[in-house]
């Protein structure tokens, strides 16, 4: 591994640092402890996410020790959001969140080893903590001035909605989480998003306030933005998240495979474990032959296999191969044929009708009259079975699992009819 500040600057990884030539000295004089935190504000991690976790990998692989941060404690009042005051969830959910977030996190990072990762959670050391051992103890140190210059801040300061002092107050609780893990654990570093820098920072100003010799330092990533500009992560079905049951593994597959040729590069570059020249070689290659997606699959296999597990991943390049008739349909399993067809246009419908009606209702075509076209050009499919009769209908033992087929118009036009009589 060259020098891991070297690695992420040329990954387009470091957005914003207290002190790099600090920094690089302490990862050379290493091991560096350092830590990340991840708030149980919904069920699930999401791509945004998957950018700090990934970093954290990157970093310990270079030989220093990941504290994985699941906040209990600030899960339950949420950091300020850019227009208005979060939603409170109860205790029962954010506790129910962090085990979710935490096994989300736990095989993305080694847990064994001189350097094995740690878990912990804020809610160990502020659950016991009184109001006036948290103003006596650590509000002290804050300077009002400071913590409304503080961007989220001021950005909610002159909303109309304004802010309230619990989400006022999160910077605080973000610092001290620093502060417990430097005595706790000797964690000298935090990272994060280039969004949490001014939470970044409280950390390392308490630290240095209430251990004015210490030495310690915040990393932030940068904001990844899309070319096209749509927000990173987003997809027209929303979030794309990690969790199986929210985001599928094709859908996940899919929002990599689909990626802009102008992304392609800097996505590989921050998700990819593949070395310089192996992603030097895919942005030729995505240059020279852009049809051929060849980065895009790279990525889509790596990123669902790190998150869903290799046989996940032959599920869905197998269900994406065989939707356009590169494979056997009826070897899918449901549950995967399922979810890669919830991705196309698709209807449901009581019984079957023929397949111009079928055409035409689904979307593939702009009339009947153009499906019975299709079908005498030889355009027309059903279950990757070119359809030879303008009057055909398909039969109940044509659907897959009972209940679906697959139409296609042509080699990539693709839509799904979902029988519910059937």
């Amino acid at each position: 591994m060259t020098d891991i500040v070297d690695e992420l600057k040329w990954r387009g990884l470091i957005a914003l640092s207290t002190d790099e030539d600090a920094l690089r000295k302490a990862f050379a004089d290493g091991p560096v402890t350092f830590y990340c935190g991840f708030d149980p504000t919904a069920p699930s991690l999401h791509l945004g996410n998957l950018v700090q976790i990934l970093t954290m990998r990157r970093i310990q692989q270079a030989g220093n020790r990941p504290l994985g941060l699941v906040g209990g404690a600030t899960g339950l009042i949420g950091d300020p959001k850019p227009t208005a005051e979060r939603t409170l969830n109860s205790p029962d959910v954010v506790a129910q969140w962090v085990e979710r977030l935490r096994a989300q996190i736990t095989p993305l990072l080694d847990f064994e080893g001189p350097n094995a990762a740690i878990m912990v959670n804020n809610l160990d050391w502020t659950q016991g903590l009184s109001a006036i051992e948290f103003l006596r103890d650590v509000g002290k140190y804050f300077r009002v001035n400071k913590m409304i210059a503080k961007e989220a801040v001021a950005r909610r300061l002159n909303s109309d909605a304004g802010i309230g002092y619990t989400e006022f107050s999160y910077q605080i609780l973000q610092g001290m989480d620093f502060l417990e893990l430097f005595r706790r654990h000797g964690c000298t570093l935090q990272t994060g998003g280039s969004d949490q820098w001014g939470n970044l920072t409280s950390g390392t100003d308490l630290i240095h306030r209430v251990e004015p010799d210490a030495v310690v330092h915040a990393l932030a990533t940068p904001l990844i933005t899309k070319a096209d500009g749509t927000k990173f992560g987003k997809t027209e079905s929303g979030t794309v998240w990690l969790d199986p049951e929210m985001t599928t593994p094709y859908a996940f597959y899919q929002f990599w495979l689909n990626a802009d040729d102008r992304d392609v590069s800097k996505f590989l570059r921050i998700f990819s474990f593949r070395s310089h020249e192996e992603i030097e070689e895919l942005e030729k290659q995505t240059e020279e032959r852009p049809q051929a997606r060849a980065a895009q699959r790279a990525l889509a296999e790596e990123l669902t296999t790190l998150v869903h597990g290799a046989g996940q991943t032959a599920a869905v390049v197998a269900a994406s191969r065989a939707l356009f008739g590169q494979g056997e349909l009826a070897d899918l399993d449901e549950k995967t044929l399922t979810a890669a067809l919830s991705e196309v246009p698709h209807i449901q419908v009581a019984e079957l009708g023929p397949v111009v009606d079928l055409l035409a209702e689904v979307g593939l075509v702009a009339s009947k009259s153009a499906a019975r076209r299709t079908v005498k050009e030889g355009g027309a499919y059903v279950n990757n079975v070119k359809v030879a009769a303008e009057d055909a209908v398909p039969a109940k033992e044509d659907l897959l699992h009972g209940r679906w087929l697959v139409l296609r118009r042509g080699k990539k036009n693709l839509a799904a009819v979902e029988v519910t009589g059937a």
